[in-house]
């Protein structure tokens, strides 16, 4: 702490942090639409800070706890409250319960993410849902069924987020791997399509933003469950030819 702190990396977590306590203040307010938008700039903040701070060979350990405190309450407390004063606050306690057990494990997996943050492992792949996507499906989830006024009763809207909040929070601190996305590097060379995929994205993305934002987490919740049966699956049939 003598030597100072970097600034910029800190500042984008701090960003994070605002925005996650805004999307909470919005949620105790009842702008459920801002909450979760709130959450998803935190995202965007996320990610930045990462990046910088790796750009600029600015990180520390300062830095690495400072972004979990805050990855803690925006993608954490802030997608439980949104979730509860949304939908599930006609639970009562089995309600609020929920949202604490998604809480909990988004904390558990930030801790196990700091212990293994250093290992090559943890570069090409995370263990367990990321924190950050968690809260995405969440919010993204708000924003698919409110926007889109799709006509479901609130009982199945009810069920629904209980049981998604449940399955995140379990997925979170299981030991399926999935894809750490913050590793791709924009500088570097990649193959044309990926351009033309990108460019593709974009105009969904503009066209239909939270059909596409639902569409794009999701995907990425269900990869690490199907890759790890694909896997599990290819490793069967190799034994089974081995042994033949």
């Amino acid at each position: 702490m003598k030597r100072g702190v970097y600034l910029f990396p800190n500042l984008f977590t701090t960003g994070n942090l605002f925005m996650g306590f805004y999307s909470m203040v919005a949620s105790l307010k009842g702008h459920f639409h801002l909450a979760a938008w709130a959450i998803l700039v935190a995202i965007f903040f996320d990610v930045l800070d990462g990046k910088v701070a790796r750009l600029m060979k600015a990180t520390s350990s300062f830095g690495v706890q400072y972004d979990s405190l805050a990855d803690l309450v925006s993608f954490g407390v802030a997608p439980g409250l949104l979730a509860y004063n949304w939908i599930l606050s006609p639970l009562g306690r089995v309600g609020w319960l929920i949202t604490f057990f998604f809480l909990t494990c988004g904390a558990l997996r930030l801790a196990r993410f700091n212990i293994q943050a250093n290992t090559p492992q943890a570069k090409k792949a995370f263990t367990g849902l990321p924190i950050p996507a968690a809260a995405a499906a969440v919010a993204t989830t708000y924003l698919f069924i409110a926007d889109l006024n799709l006509v479901l009763s609130s009982r199945l809207v009810l069920a629904w987020i209980a049981t998604m909040m449940v399955c995140l929070a379990f997925l979170m601190v299981s030991s399926i791997k999935y894809k750490a996305l913050k590793e791709v590097d924009p500088a570097k060379r990649h193959p044309f399509g990926i351009l033309l995929l990108a460019v593709a994205i974009f105009f969904i993305l503009a066209a239909e933003p939270h059909v596409t934002l639902f569409a794009f987490t999701i995907t990425y919740v269900f990869s690490g469950p199907f890759s790890s049966l694909f896997l599990t699956r290819k490793s069967h049939v190799a034994q089974e030819k081995m042994e033949v």
